[in-house]
C-alpha cells in the first residue's frame, strides 16, 4: 500500500491535529477510565503446542491455564501471564481454515508487550539462537523488536515502561 504524499499527507496531518485538539484532554482534565485493565486479549492459533513453546519457552511468558473453549467443543482456550494481572489468550479451532495473517481494517496491526532491558536482551538472544527473524532495533527506535509469532500475529517487544509512550508519561 503506497504511503500518502503531498497534499493528501498534509490533509491527514491537519485532520490528526483537529482530532487531538478536540478530544485529547490534558492529564489533569482527563476523566478516569471506566475499565480496570486488560483481563485478556484473545487470538486464534493454528497449533496449541507450537504456540505454548513460543510464548513460554522462547519469550518467557508462563502458561497459566488451559481449558476447553466453552463456546466450541474440542477447542482449547489457554492463557499466558504477561504481567500486572494481564493475560494473553489463544483459541484453536480444530477443523477451521487458518489463512495467513493479513493486515486489514478490523484486524490487528500488532500487539506491543512491555519488557524490561534484561528481557529485551534475552528475547533478542533467544530469537537469534532459534533463527527467528525480527526487525529492530531500527529507525532510531532502540526500544522495539518486531516479530511474528507462529500464527502470524505481529508482536512488538517494547522496552518502555507501562503508561509511557516515546518517553512521555501518558497515563
Amino acid at each position: 500500500m503506497p504511503e500518502p504524499t503531498g497534499a493528501e499527507l498534509d490533509a491527514l496531518r491537519v485532520r490528526r491535529d483537529e482530532l487531538r485538539n478536540r478530544y485529547l484532554l490534558a492529564g489533569d482534565r482527563r476523566p478516569r477510565t471506566t475499565a480496570r485493565g486488560v483481563h485478556h486479549v484473545a487470538f486464534i492459533c493454528r497449533d496449541v503446542e507450537e504456540t505454548i513453546r513460543f510464548y513460554q519457552e522462547l519469550l518467557g511468558f508462563p502458561l497459566v491455564e488451559i481449558v476447553e473453549n466453552r463456546d466450541y467443543s474440542g477447542s482449547s482456550h489457554f492463557f499466558f501471564d504477561i504481567g500486572h494481572g494481564n493475560l494473553l489468550g489463544f483459541f484453536d479451532f480444530p477443523g477451521h481454515d487458518h489463512p495467513p495473517f493479513e493486515e486489514t481494517v478490523g484486524g490487528i496491526q500488532h500487539l506491543a508487550l512491555s519488557v524490561d532491558d534484561a528481557q529485551h536482551a534475552a528475547a533478542r538472544k533467544a530469537l537469534d539462537e532459534a533463527g527467528i527473524g525480527y526487525a529492530g532495533p531500527d529507525r532510531g527506535v532502540e526500544e522495539s523488536l518486531y516479530l511474528r509469532d507462529p500464527n502470524g500475529v505481529p508482536v512488538e517487544l517494547y522496552r518502555e515502561e507501562l503508561g509511557v509512550f516515546n518517553g512521555n508519561v501518558i497515563v
